[in-house]
């Protein structure tokens, strides 16, 4: 396994670990990772991610199970991002067309679906 390089970002930072669970049906699952391509995102999706304030967003994917790492401005509030990401263009639309492939409501908002996880190691200074 070679890693993935990651983004430099200037300044203390804060990040946010959620799980999400996919339906289990390899065609959907090929959907999903395919909506989440470079040549297929929703720009107006990744643009609203940008706007609420996260500085990098990754998602990994083990058979069902989806990994979401969130970085984020140390003064970043996740409730008021989430309430403001829910009301931006297209979102709500996005929220339904994945949530067909998704193991949740179909009218669930992102902070919904995705469950948040609790960090318990880190290498302690």
């Amino acid at each position: 396994m070679n890693g993935y390089i990651q983004k430099k970002i200037e300044g203390r930072t804060k990040r946010y670990v959620q799980l999400l669970e996919l339906k289990d049906d390899p065609e959907k699952i090929r959907e999903y990772k395919k909506w989440h391509t470079q040549e297929h995102h929703w720009k107006e999706i990744r643009d609203g991610i940008r706007e609420v304030g996260i500085l990098e967003m990754e998602i990994y994917i083990r058979g069902t199970q989806l990994v979401m790492i969130v970085d984020t401005p140390e003064d970043f509030d996740w409730q008021t991002a989430m309430d403001k990401l829910a009301t931006l263009p297209r979102q709500a639309e996005w929220e339904a067309f994945v949530a067909r492939l998704q193991g949740c409501r179909e009218d669930a908002r992102s902070d919904e679906k995705w469950q948040m996880t609790e960090r318990m190691f880190y290498l302690y200074d």
